[in-house]
């Protein structure tokens, strides 16, 4: 009887445990989307279409936690290259892409 009562005990606690745990690991799921895709301003230093690449100077990057700096980043898409030029104020995402910081989106901001 007693093997009988701990499996009814653990098929409770399962059932009655499960959609809670469920319900957190979804929050911080979208949580972390939501902080991942802030978008981060940046102004254009230089832009090397020959090895697809753009010099930024740019704020805080949170979901690399990144301070604000001047670096290089490839860019993911090389059109993009053709619509910016040095002192465009940008806004953009930035992430490690097989180890290396690309730009996954940009957006020009218009003055």
């Amino acid at each position: 009887m007693r093997p009988m009562l701990n499996a009814l005990a653990l098929g409770l606690s399962l059932t009655l445990g499960l959609p809670a745990w469920a319900d957190m690991q979804h929050a911080r799921h979208v949580a972390a989307a939501d902080h991942s895709s802030t978008l981060a301003e940046g102004l254009v230093k230089k832009v090397d279409k020959t090895q697809g690449k753009l010099t930024l100077k740019h704020g805080p990057l949170a979901n690399l936690e990144m301070p604000g700096m001047t670096m290089v980043f490839r860019v993911q898409d090389a059109n993009w290259l053709d619509q910016v030029k040095p002192g465009d104020n940008i806004r953009f995402l930035a992430d490690r892409v097989n180890g290396v910081f690309t730009v996954t989106t940009l957006e020009i901001v218009k003055p």
